[in-house]
């Protein structure tokens, strides 16, 4: 059986490639950046709608699941009201306007690891409050991609609520880390591909040239064996043997928004379509042609692996 989802705050489309491998159909999505809309309506066949704080609930389509990434704002601290006044004006806000309006079966929601520390915890403790004031039953976990197939250290926190009147919610628990062994020489282009993403300086230092003491399992983390100047941010040298780094929208230093890998003898950043795979995404999706944008887009990408690995668990509910 199907599910219907809406996918807020879009991006590229993460959660809707990881959806739709289980049988979901997307029945509507926003996203406000003009350039992550733009790949996202070249690969989806529709343009996403545009500000969600500029669209009714009644033109949004019923669904079963609400789903998306949305941006980390602060609450405010000024009362313990804990409802919608304290949200208002943060996009969270936006979140729980179609949830109440809506009343979908499940809320499916990713953010930043650092969103459990924010405001001391209690930035999370108000959004778990918010769903169950609206009749949720809310949980949360903090998963790497790295446990769930993808060779890239990717921690994220993940928020799942469920309809109080659906028996899914007292039973739904997150997955549990997987047995596969992955390493990002998995998923490398030819070397031949990956000229232009070459480092070439004369301040690279390698510290651990051979690490053939890892085990055939290896360990699904990144190894650092070398660094670039003084090893500052982005300048921090990877083996092929372990996981990449955080893929990042931002970020500065030679290898700035993928980390350095030793490669073939060559260090070098990692090639967009590269981060494609880390990210989840089929070799047929098609990257914005720009590598900076590209590299942007996927840094603030969901994984859809790890969607999906989450929405494996939810498809039992909306679909009873």
């Amino acid at each position: 059986m199907s599910f219907r989802f809406i996918d807020l705050f879009a991006g590229i489309g993460g959660f809707r490639i990881g959806l739709e491998r289980l049988g979901g159909e997307c029945v509507f999505s926003s996203e406000i950046d003009k350039h992550a809309a733009a790949t996202y309506a070249r690969n989806f066949g529709h343009a996403p709608a545009g500000d969600i704080t500029k669209i009714g609930a009644e033109e949004v389509p019923d669904h079963d699941l609400l789903c998306g990434g949305f941006p980390c704002q602060p609450f405010s601290v000024s009362g313990k009201r804990l409802g919608f006044e304290d949200a208002r004006g943060t996009l969270f806000f936006e979140v729980m306007r179609l949830v109440s309006a809506k009343k979908p079966k499940a809320v499916f929601l990713e953010n930043v690891a650092n969103y459990v520390k924010h405001q001391n915890g209690e930035t999370l403790r108000r959004t778990i409050d918010m769903l169950e004031s609206a009749g949720y039953v809310a949980k949360w976990a903090v998963l790497n991609a790295s446990d769930h197939g993808v060779p890239q250290a990717r921690k994220r926190l993940y928020i799942v609520g469920i309809r109080n009147d659906l028996d899914g919610g007292k039973v739904f628990a997150f997955p549990e880390p997987t047995s596969a062994v992955v390493k990002l020489k998995d998923i490398l282009l030819p070397t031949d591909s990956t000229n232009a993403q070459r480092i070439l300086r004369d301040d690279i230092t390698i510290t651990k040239p051979d690490v053939s003491e890892i085990s055939v399992r290896g360990p699904n983390k990144p190894i650092q064996i070398g660094y670039i100047n003084k090893g500052g941010q982005g300048e921090r040298i990877y083996s092929v043997e372990g996981h990449a780094i955080t893929l990042s929208a931002h970020g500065g230093g030679a290898a700035a928004k993928t980390g350095a890998y030793l490669v073939d003898g060559v260090v070098r950043k990692l090639h967009p379509l590269e981060c494609r795979r880390l990210m989840g995404f089929p070799d047929t999706y098609q990257i914005d042609p720009r590598s900076q944008q590209a590299y942007k887009q996927f840094g603030n990408a969901v994984v859809a692996d790890v969607i999906e690995a989450v929405g494996k668990k939810l498809v039992p509910i909306l679909t009873a």
